[in-house]
């Protein structure tokens, strides 16, 4: 109990530590040899970012994987950052990077661990699509074949439309961080996202 106690201290302790600074300047302390300040980012990050490899991967495991993988990759590169974006924008453009390669390099396998995007998250065990719990044995069925075919209509979509949708769905991020990310004009962002929903919304005009 004793360690349990003085780990959760040690980790309040780092973020004290850094409170009121950006992630940019963090990470520069990062780059200037700070571990301390590279485990509050791993810290600040991870749920986020194993949320975001889950809805890419639909494997919890490949999801934890990959997210350490971006965590391993920033320490990695630390030497050569520099501050000319947000951090989390660099951050979730390795993410990005590794998620793709990894859903092609994959696309064949079979799928008996595929888990929906609309799944309660690993880490908050939450879902995008809370369960009503009035619900009818037939509007539960009813509920559940609409959740799937979100789940297969997204996944259906052009990659980079698949992309900047769990982007702006499920990790909340704008128009001006996803066109970063994706390295893109903002209007093509908005054009891209545009697409994507438009092509959601007749295909699932029966659900809606």
């Amino acid at each position: 109990m004793a360690g349990v106690t003085s780990e959760t201290q040690a980790r309040q302790n780092v973020s004290q530590a850094n409170e009121g600074t950006s992630d940019a300047e963090v990470m520069l302390r990062v780059k200037a040899g700070d571990d301390s300040a590279f485990a509050y980012l791993v810290q600040k990050y991870r749920r986020p970012m194993v949320s975001f490899m889950y809805r890419m991967a639909h494997n919890p495991g490949a999801a934890e994987d990959l997210a350490q993988e971006v965590f391993l990759r920033v320490y990695r590169s630390r030497e050569s950052y520099e501050p000319s974006a947000k951090f989390s924008t660099w951050l979730y453009r390795i993410a990005t990077n590794l998620a793709v390669n990894y859903v092609r390099d994959t696309r064949h396998e079979r799928p008996e661990n595929m888990v929906s995007v609309d799944e309660p998250d690993q880490e908050t065990g939450l879902t995008m699509d809370v369960r009503d719990t009035s619900l009818t044995a037939e509007e539960e069925i009813l509920r559940r074949e609409r959740m799937a075919a979100i789940r297969q209509r997204v996944q259906a979509l052009p990659e980079r439309q698949r992309l900047a949708v769990l982007m702006h769905k499920y990790q909340q991020m704008d128009y001006r961080q996803i066109a970063q990310i994706l390295k893109l004009s903002e209007s093509a962002t908005k054009s891209l996202l545009f697409r994507a929903y438009e092509t959601l919304r007749v295909q699932l005009k029966e659900f809606l």
